[in-house]
């Protein structure tokens, strides 16, 4: 994937809240979820500066800096920092399309290559490091010290550089207002890593394939100064230390397995930051998709966990809003809002912060986000949303999903695990390297080697906006295993349509009495090694566990079904590793099995 391309996608991220906001989930409108904003460019051309800046240690990190060509004298402009592990450029490539519409419309572009990678020295030691962290508080230093620079910073970004963005507010630098951190990671572990604590194991090996390919440094650009590029050639001799994120998450089990020198997983994730990021104040604009692996539940936790001012969307798209992922929709459904509209929100939110524009822009605390198959957008400022009730549906007998809780003592549904079951190559998960569309096709044949539950047909259309929760008494032939549950609606046609899903390894189903490092809906699973517990084959043990969170409308008429599944090849790792599992399903008196949905009641 070129360097172009990522930019392209990282111009597609941002947005945006509306103009009216409620005390209770409400609105909305149609189409779009923020009101119209234009600003003509200000400027006709921009300039490229590329360079070292040296950080407390001596290492030297690359910075290109884009900027409004003929800047008048004595004028003063905010700078915004785009921090990359992906290249800030490539070698002979012009400014990318983001910089330039910020730069002419008065803005600095600041991109950099985090330590260890692109044209920067170091080593890389995980994503969010602590010197990457600094590094960038470094920078905002530097940036300030310009007499160019009106003292205010700001930062954007999509997946790593979602996460570098939200980070800059961790050194607590007065001159950073605001930030931009787009469909990225709040719980590495259970976020992308580890779901469930089942391995994302092609997604882990694919991007850090990727990575040790950028590390050669073949094709990435140079600074200025460096004519003869032999400063490039130290700076990746420096890469061969970096890092193998794959060889590192192969020796992980547990959350609080420490295979990298730096600690557990938990000290590069966002909300191991929470208090430092509350401390600075920083606004905070999140972006994030309810099919675009757990970047909703990201957002979701950062309102309600964090006290800084915020506004966060939560749409239906592939990673980076690239894509119109409505699994409800056409494959080919025009991107809402577009492109363009995406940025002009983006700048919206800096004009306010950074240059002090009354353009309405101020973070409040709001969740806007979009129903699925009502296509509608919706403003909340509390989470759950009001008006939700739990509604429990039992497993029950000829693979029917009831209201009623199971009467017998006994019945139960054996499953042999399918391990060719899949969700196929352009999930949820494989969206995260590159931006690619996410497509569930009709699940019904693929449901066929999966153990279902089918409701009757619904009387009323039933909203769904929240985290289900399920709850499974099983048995296996093994010791552990991955268990998958996913939610779907059926039509009138028999067509299934994907809507959301969870997983949990049996090794982690214990529910842990710890509080847990943040606030979450879901049954709390410490995945560290001192919960762990294999299973005894033919006891049953209790599976207890969130789906990722979802905002859908099943029309009347329409069924809901669980189905349930023992494999997702080739996304998540195979458990156990070798044999074929047979598990038992109870749904009887004493151990009923069941999923609760949160409804919102309709007016």
């Amino acid at each position: 994937m070129s360097r172009k391309t990522l930019y392209i996608a990282a111009s597609l991220l941002f947005i945006a809240t509306c103009a009216a906001y409620f005390n209770r989930s409400a609105l909305a409108q149609t189409g779009q979820p923020f009101p119209q904003y234009h600003v003509d460019a200000q400027y006709d051309a921009i300039t490229v500066q590329s360079l070292y800046v040296p950080m407390h240690d001596g290492v030297r990190i690359a910075i290109d800096v884009v900027m409004p060509k003929n800047l008048a004298a004595g004028a003063r402009i905010p700078a915004i920092l785009d921090m990359t592990r992906y290249w800030r450029a490539e070698a002979g490539a012009g400014a990318s399309n983001t910089s330039k519409f910020f730069a002419t419309r008065g803005y600095a572009f600041i991109l950099m290559d985090v330590r260890g990678s692109g044209a920067s020295y170091g080593v890389w030691r995980g994503p969010q490091s602590p010197d990457e962290i600094r590094d960038a508080g470094e920078v905002v230093s530097w940036i300030v010290a310009q007499n160019w620079s009106n003292g205010k910073v700001g930062a954007m970004g999509v997946s790593y550089e979602g996460s570098t963005a939200q980070m800059l507010a961790v050194p607590n630098h007065p001159a950073v207002k605001a930030v931009i951190p787009g469909f990225h990671e709040y719980d590495l572990y259970t976020d992308i890593a580890f779901p469930g604590g089942v391995f994302t194991e092609q997604i882990v090996r694919d991007w850090n394939s990727f990575n040790q390919q950028l590390d050669q440094g073949e094709g990435v650009k140079p600074v200025d100064a460096d004519t003869d590029h032999h400063m490039l050639r130290e700076a990746v001799r420096d890469h061969a230390q970096n890092v193998d994120v794959n060889k590192a998450a192969l020796a992980v089990t547990y959350r609080d397995d420490s295979p990298s020198g730096l600690g557990s997983i938990d000290n590069l994730s966002v909300f191991r930051y929470r208090r430092e990021i509350e401390r600075s104040g920083v606004a905070i604009f999140g972006w994030g998709s309810w099919m675009d692996a757990a970047t909703a539940d990201t957002l979701i936790r950062r309102f309600v966990n964090m006290s800084n001012p915020q506004t966060e969307i939560i749409g239906a798209w592939s990673h980076g809003a690239g894509y119109d992922a409505d699994p409800f929709h056409q494959m080919d459904a025009p991107l809402t809002p577009g492109r363009a509209e995406q940025l002009m929100e983006q700048l919206r939110f800096f004009d306010y912060y950074l240059k002090g524009a009354a353009n309405g822009a101020k973070a409040a605390h709001t969740l806007t986000y979009y129903t699925m198959g009502e296509d509608r957008w919706k403003t909340t400022n509390v989470w759950p949303i009001q008006g939700t009730k739990t509604e429990r549906w039992y497993l029950a007998q000829n693979n029917k999903l009831s209201t009623a809780a199971p009467a017998s003592s006994s019945g139960e549904d054996r499953y042999s695990v399918d391990l060719n079951a899949t969700t196929g190559g352009r999930n949820r998960w494989f969206t995260e390297n590159g931006g690619s569309d996410v497509v569930y096709a009709d699940r019904a044949a693929e449901d066929r080697k999966l153990l279902t539950y089918t409701s009757a047909p619904l009387m009323a259309d039933t909203e769904i906006t929240g985290y289900p929760i399920i709850t499974l008494n099983i048995s296996s032939t093994a010791t552990d295993g991955a268990f998958f549950v996913y939610l779907e609606d059926v039509d009138e046609h028999d067509h299934v349509t994907y809507i959301t899903e969870g997983e949990l390894r049996a090794l982690h189903r214990k529910i842990s009495r710890d509080a847990p490092p943040y606030k979450m809906f879901v049954p709390f699973h410490s995945f560290k090694r001192r919960d762990g517990e294999l299973l005894v084959p033919g006891q049953t043990a209790t599976l207890n566990f969130g789906l990722f969170p979802t905002s859908v409308l099943l029309k009347k008429g329409h069924r809901i079904r669980i189905a349930i599944a023992g494999s997702d090849r080739p996304t998540f790792a195979r458990i156990p590793a070798e044999g074929n599992p047979v598990i038992t399903v109870a749904r009887n008196r004493q151990h009923p099995s069941f999923i609760e949905l949160p409804v919102v009641l309709r007016t």
